[in-house]
């Protein structure tokens, strides 16, 4: 066996799990990536800050489905742990790198020392520390386990050396080439017969359930499961934010998204549930709003990768432990089809709750008021976006606006979004587009978040990413608007602008002078047009939408 440079290692190893890009910023692991392009056909993404360079790796994983690496030097190791909050949150697959002082520099005022590694801890499935070359394989393929088995994550791996210089060491290793793990999921494991068996029971005595799909479905690719099965015993479905896209918005079947960024049909239709079957979702506070969708005590059954999930949140009337497109499967072949007929009322009921909804909406869907409204800026991207579009999405307002407006009629339409970090949207959707380069790729963000990393409009420009990146701009961070007239005691007054309003500026002029292209639109009849051209552009294209200041999306209905 011939010696290998920690560098040489570490690039045929990425190699070996099929990785295609990587993301960083200078200085790390410079002979690693030096070894990426001599030996491999990684390509190599430099960005403007270790936090967009996560949040690109990110959305290259959420989009693809494979790990997005990320590599940091020592001193913007806790940027690269802040930015992991928003991948552990949506549970993506990340394996990323640091570098970190060697032991015998620890603790002497060594420049730039922070002992890192207990940031990584509560954003990471998994955090080691390698201070011998020796220990690279193990902890490499122990990174990529993590990342994709059971409930995808981030895993993390400091490198001895503030530059990870650990990578010059020489050694003897061999890379062991585990393409398994180097997607998700990468074990698709069956629930046990008798626990499908009551399941399957349960269902088919339920008059008035509801199936809450989460992003597991989405993980797993199940979407074409969870609609046969639906189908089959007539069961609607509430999608969370990160199942948007498992079932077309138009089926008969599908509520919406429930919760706090929800539709309030789909509040409506859960809360009515005389069932509640949750697949793969955390059932967490923003898909229950704050579980009170659906109430405590409301008949439970539940579906997931995780055992620890199971009953975690709601006490379970029975559970199911696997893979969502396997077990989907098994339940599939386990129902009674003919008891879907029990519950024609309960569909009805549904489909007239949905059309109460898009009734209450229809004046501000089909407002010609200038400056736009949203929710006509929503209704037209439903009917305009291509049939294979991935919508990325910003967390607030936008992940508001785009959960509950927008629907994704086409099979083949895609959607990820931000599990909470502003700014996430726009580094996001540019590696997305890398894992996609085939798809359409549209991102929906706020002025706010754009704001955040608009220098990455440069990163887009220098590779040729020919992303569409929609900007709701309202000139302000009107998401606050309630929490000010709080402050001020019921008005906005005084100063309160200082706290909420941005200066004007054009996006669409910042995109040109950084190389990009970019064109203001003011009236709903011009989205259309400025839409084809952006989706035609060999490069990155700012579509700045112009919208109402005031504008402010539904609050969660609770009754």
């Amino acid at each position: 066996m011939k010696p290998q440079t920690g560098a040489e290692y570490i690039a045929d190893s990425l190699a070996s799990y099929g990785v295609s890009h990587v993301f960083f910023v200078p200085a790390i692991m410079s002979h690693t990536l030096a070894q990426l392009d001599l030996r491999t056909d990684i390509k190599r993404v430099m960005t403007h800050g270790e936090k967009s360079a996560a949040y690109m790796a990110d959305g290259y994983a959420r989009a693809s489905g494979r790990p997005g690496v990320s590599f940091a030097q020592c001193i913007g190791a806790a940027n690269l742990a802040a930015a992991l909050r928003d991948p552990y949150l949506a549970c993506s697959p990340m394996v990323v790198f640091t570098g970190g002082p060697y032991s015998h520099e620890r603790h002497r005022h060594t420049y730039q020392e922070i002992d890192d590694l207990a940031l990584f801890k509560p954003v990471t499935k998994f955090s080691a520390r390698v201070e011998d070359v020796t220990q690279l394989p193990e902890m490499i393929r122990q990174a990529f386990r993590a990342a994709t088995t059971g409930t995808p994550g981030p895993a993390h791996i400091e490198l001895a050396g503030h530059l990870g210089e650990l990578e010059l060491e020489s050694c003897e290793l061999d890379v062991v080439a585990e393409p398994r793990y180097g997607r998700t999921p990468a074990w698709r494991p069956a629930a046990d017969a008798e626990s499908v068996a009551v399941v399957a029971r349960i269902l088919e005595q339920a008059r008035r359930p509801v199936i809450v799909a989460g992003g597991g479905v989405r993980t797993s690719g199940a979407g074409s499961e969870l609609q046969a099965l639906a189908e089959r015993l007539a069961i609607p479905v509430a999608t969370s934010l990160n199942a948007k896209d498992v079932i077309p918005g138009d089926h008969p079947l599908n509520l919406g998204t429930p919760g706090w960024y929800c539709r309030k049909s789909a509040n409506q239709m859960v809360l009515a549930a005389d069932l509640v079957f949750f697949i793969g979702s955390h059932t967490g506070s923003q898909v229950t709003f704050k579980w009170q969708v659906p109430p405590l005590g409301t008949p439970v059954i539940q579906l997931d990768i995780n055992a620890e999930e199971l009953g975690r949140h709601y006490p379970n009337q029975a559970s199911l432990l696997g893979d969502a497109r396997t077990v989907l499967r098994q339940l599939i072949a386990a129902t009674d089809a003919s008891t879907a007929a029990t519950r024609s009322d309960w569909i009805a009921r549904g489909r007239s709750l949905a059309s109460e909804w898009h009734d209450e909406f229809a004046p501000l869907m089909n407002s010609d008021a200038v400056p736009m409204r949203p929710e006509r800026l929503c209704r037209e991207l439903t009917d305009l976006l291509p049939t294979d579009t991935l919508l990325v999405s910003e967390t607030g307002h936008s992940g508001m606006w785009t959960g509950g407006m927008i629907d994704l009629n086409q099979p083949g339409q895609g959607f990820i979004r931000a599990a909470g970090s502003l700014g996430w949207g726009l580094p996001a959707a540019l590696g997305a587009k890398l894992a996609v380069p085939d798809r359409p790729v549209l991102l929906f963000s706020g002025d706010g978040g754009f704001w955040y990393h608009v220098s990455e409009l440069e990163t887009a420009v220098r590779w040729k990413i020919p992303a569409v990146l929609l900007i709701n701009n309202n000139r302000s961070l009107n998401q606050e608007i309630a929490i000010y007239q709080d402050a001020y005691g019921g008005e906005l007054k005084a100063k309160h602008a200082e706290l909420w309003h941005f200066s004007e500026a054009s996006f669409a002029d910042i995109a040109k002078s950084m190389g990009a292209d970019g064109i203001v639109v003011r009236k709903p009849s011009e989205l259309s047009g400025a839409l084809d051209c952006a989706f035609a552009a060999d490069g990155p294209f700012v579509v700045e939408v112009i919208t109402e200041m005031t504008a402010v999306a539904p609050l969660a209905w609770v009754g």
